[in-house]
């Protein structure tokens, strides 16, 4: 993006809505004496902190939270510094953010699209936050995504794995570290046609929300090419606890692969009601069932034990990685907390540090300047490898673990090993392509 973008986007008024004509809410409506919504005039900026705290996906907004507040003391000098010597930035020297100590409030989005939008606009409205972060679904990251948008601050996603996200809800205010649904897809397909051939019958358990109907679709798309056919999809509710009845069809589908959609809570009951089925035990078509679970958490492996044993899936990034990024932040998080970091954790403490990084390089923490500064911005040592944060459509493009759960653990936190890392350019896509049509990325909003 050119400097004349940045002042074309830096005189947004505050009646429109940037990219949609629409006027905005009045309640986001920035003084005139402000040159963007929250402009830390004191010695401090605060930060948003926005995690399932209950629901379905608490395990995972528990170990964001932890990352947060790590992030936090790093970015304050605090600690021995994590990622940010590794970081291929030299931009943060421990004093803060623009020489601001960094403060944070904290909410608890619920796993629900409401409550997390009413918790973002109190992070904004009454505690002054210049940028929202967080969240373990996608329906509430896009929605937090679009509230920030109107807002005028930065959202910068946590765990959010719909195409959607940076696809047909895309804003220019919000960002993506974590990877998405066409990812998982690429990067499995190869391993799964390698481990069990090409002529297969596969089930979708589906989690009914618009990650998992984006995970669906990627899965499916990916497999058919191989030559699997899809016997049934059949969709879920996000508040289910017992998936008995959603398994028990599967026994006389035909299908010899059940694929579940789930993730968090869910994952972990419909895999457990599944073994208890016998579905494992099964042959079916001549061949043995076989169980996919596409996006994988430490976490998850932990609350299904034994359950995930010999299961492929896929998952952004893993503790066991040997590379200098990953092992900085396993120290700093395991001495802090006593285990290992989650694909979740790790993600947030990035995005964290990148926000950072982005209003230093950019020297304000105006939302049009990070934008610039986030956009097509290339980094390393943040533990995926060398990562293009691509501007067309602000998602992250890495390398994608391909994961299975171990059969001999050594601890309760060694479940999972990688079995491929597969290279980033094998899960790029053109940022038009069918699966994320339908939004416009439209003009960043700083409130003015």
């Amino acid at each position: 993006m050119s400097k004349s973008a940045f002042s074309r986007r830096g005189v947004l008024k505050s009646g429109a809505l940037a990219g949609t004509g629409l006027a905005l809410p009045t309640i986001f409506t920035a003084s005139s004496a402000a040159a963007f919504t929250n402009d830390p005039t004191g010695s401090s900026v605060t930060l948003g902190f926005n995690v399932p705290q209950t629901g379905p996906y608490a395990d995972e907004g528990a170990d964001e939270l932890r990352a947060y507040q790590l992030a936090v003391e790093h970015l304050n000098g605090g600690g021995d510094g994590g990622m940010m010597n590794t970081f291929s930035s030299n931009e943060l020297q421990g004093n803060g953010i623009l020489g601001k100590e960094v403060k944070f409030v904290t909410g608890d989005t619920q796993t629900k699209s409401d409550a997390a939008r009413a918790s973002a606009k109190s992070m904004i409205e009454k505690d002054g936050a210049v940028m929202i972060t967080g969240g373990s679904s996608s329906g509430v990251a896009i929605a937090v995504q679009g509230l920030c948008q109107e807002a005028g601050v930065i959202f910068m996603a946590g765990l959010t794995h719909s195409n959607d996200t940076t696809g047909k809800d895309k804003k220019a205010n919000g960002f993506r570290h974590f990877f998405n649904g066409y990812m998982s897809g690429a990067a499995l397909a190869p391993v799964l046609k390698n481990l069990y051939g090409t002529d297969r019958n596969a089930y979708h358990l589906t989690a009914d929300y618009t990650w998992g109907w984006t995970q669906e679709e990627s899965i499916a798309a990916a497999t058919e090419a191989l030559g699997w056919n899809t016997v049934e999809k059949v969709r879920t509710p996000l508040a289910a606890t017992d998936f008995s009845s959603y398994i028990a069809p599967v026994l006389n589908s035909g299908a010899d692969v059940l694929v579940l959609n789930h993730y968090g809570g869910n994952m972990v009951n419909s895999l457990t009601n599944a073994v208890q089925f016998g579905l494992r035990e099964k042959v079916v078509n001549g061949k043995n069932f076989e169980i996919v679970v596409p996006l994988y958490s430490r976490l998850m492996a932990k609350g299904a034990g034994a359950n995930v044993k010999g299961i492929h899936g896929s998952t952004n990034w893993h503790w066991s990685l040997q590379d200098e990024g990953s092992q900085a932040f396993v120290r700093s998080f395991g001495t802090k907390y006593g285990f290992p970091p989650s694909q979740a954790a790790h993600t947030v403490y990035c995005q964290t540090l990148l926000y950072a990084d982005a209003v230093q390089r950019a020297g304000s923490f105006n939302p049009c300047a990070v934008v610039e500064a986030l956009e097509d911005y290339e980094f390393d040592g943040l533990g995926n490898g060398k990562t293009l944060y691509r501007g067309e459509d602000h998602q992250c493009f890495k390398d994608v673990l391909v994961v299975r759960g171990k059969e001999n653990p050594t601890s309760e936190f060694d479940l999972l090993e990688v079995v491929e890392v597969t290279p980033a350019a094998q899960v790029t896509y053109p940022a038009d392509h069918p699966m994320f049509a339908g939004g416009a990325l439209g003009s960043c909003n700083s409130g003015a």
